[in-house]
């Protein structure tokens, strides 16, 4: 069953190789959050294997998993960004990026060799990353007088909650990422105007 509350993703970068009949595969696996993050990292693959024939990619981000997208990179359609997706998926996965460089060798593999070569290279790399366990996190911002401070910032502590910006004057201001598996008793125990807040997108 799913748990709202956290969900899994990879802790590090991967890289794995694959060799079938000629045409080299090489899979690379990144933690991202955001679309930009994968732009920029399929366009660094790009630079780096400029004479590549394809640069293959599929990603899967958000707690809820509903921001994905699969690239055959004129491969024959369906022959390797789905593959790649589905082996994200097999692992319940997300906030992952998949590409995988394809230098052809000469012979062609069809398109169940294609698909099993990149499903398998998709799968060895997601092999030599630690898969690891993630709290959902929602936004909030808090509003209390000046005098609270010290009070307020011992429950900020004790939930281990993240200030991402604050404005301390007489009436104080702080905007803050709290684990949802933990925030309605952080909101209770904060006693003060708590409204949730939209996340940043960088």
């Amino acid at each position: 069953m799913k748990n709202e509350n956290r969900f899994f993703t990879i802790g590090t970068e991967g890289r794995a190789e694959l060799r079938e009949k000629g045409s080299l595969f090489i899979g690379y696996a990144y933690p991202i959050q955001r679309i930009d993050e994968f732009r920029d990292r399929l366009l660094g693959l790009k630079k780096e294997h400029p004479k590549a024939s394809h640069h293959c990619f599929a990603y899967r981000i958000g707690a809820d998993g509903l921001i994905f997208r699969s690239n055959d990179d004129r491969e024959p359609s369906g022959t390797a960004g789905r593959p790649i997706l589905l082996q994200i998926d097999s692992k319940a996965l997300t906030n992952v990026l998949v590409v995988i460089v394809r230098y052809f060798g000469g012979i062609l593999l069809g398109t169940a060799g294609l698909t099993r070569a990149y499903k398998s290279t998709a799968s060895l790399v997601l092999q030599t990353v630690p898969i690891v366990q993630k709290f959902v996190e929602e936004n909030y911002l808090i509003e209390f007088d000046y005098t609270r401070t010290g009070e307020i910032m011992q429950v900020i502590k004790q939930f281990k909650v993240r200030i991402l910006n604050q404005d301390m004057k007489l009436f104080c201001s702080m905007k803050l990422i709290v684990e949802k598996r933990s925030a309605e008793e952080f909101c209770q125990r904060i006693g003060s105007p708590v409204h949730k807040a939209e996340k940043e997108i960088a």
